[in-house]
């Protein structure tokens, strides 16, 4: 009895770290929205977007009007994006996605997580040529005819739509430069849009061995579980 309490404590414990990972780095998303384009979502896309990402997870509307009015004073951090390129062991390139109020921090952690694994950090466009940056739309499904909503999207500049019966929704992917263009037209045609995000996406994929892709996998997992760290991408297939 006591193992398997232990057991579901360490469940809870890990479900609840990423919550507030989650809940950080949204946070962060709302700051520099925020500073972009003021803190009136009706008039700044961008904020709008972040807002529907954070009712996706679950964080609270006390949180996100919280995280706005901190942002609006003129005192508060300024983050900023900021994108790592390195290799993992065996020399598997990696993205690494973060949003930070001090870059200099950020990078001596990262360099510190990869060195510690066998990695190394890379010089700006030394592995970010092998992937190309996207925008995914998650968006319900209920009621959608498929052959009219591909027509409407396609003219939005959607380039991929995947239907996800198993969760009613739509799997959206535009080119980066025209996430302004989705998320009006989404807007316009009354679609109702769950999530969106900014991913990348290899373009090609290589297989390795289950060790090798354990080994990539422990440091990625490290990697995300820094404050600073939004996502890491990689090219395993």
């Amino acid at each position: 009895m006591g193992r398997i309490f232990e057991k579901r404590k360490a469940t809870m414990f890990k479900r609840y770290a990423k919550m507030a990972k989650a809940f950080t780095r949204l946070g962060k998303e709302i700051a520099m929205a925020v500073k972009a384009g003021g803190p009136n979502p009706d008039t700044n896309p961008r904020l709008r977007a972040v807002m529907q990402n954070a009712k996706a997870v679950n964080m609270p509307k006390v949180n996100i009007d919280g995280a706005i009015k901190r942002a609006s004073d003129k005192d508060s951090a300024n983050y900023e994006e900021v994108i790592y390129e390195g290799k993992a062991p065996h020399g598997i390139p990696l993205l690494i996605e973060c949003s930070t109020d001090n870059p200099t921090r950020t990078v001596a952690s990262v360099r510190m997580h990869l060195n510690r694994s066998e990695g190394q950090l890379g010089t700006s466009g030394s592995v970010s040529f092998l992937f190309e940056r996207k925008i995914m739309f998650r968006v319900d499904a209920t009621g959608l005819d498929k052959d009219n909503t591909e027509l409407d999207l396609i003219d939005y500049g959607a380039e991929e739509l995947n239907w996800d019966e198993e969760n009613n929704e739509l799997i959206v992917q535009t080119a980066f430069t025209d996430f302004g263009k989705m998320q009006a037209g989404l807007e316009e045609k009354k679609y109702t849009l769950k999530e969106s995000s900014k991913v990348f996406i290899p373009t090609t994929t290589q297989e390795i061995t289950p060790e090798k892709e354990a080994d990539v996998m422990a440091l990625i997992e490290k990697l995300e579980d820094d404050d600073d760290v939004v996502a890491v991408y990689h090219n395993i297939a």
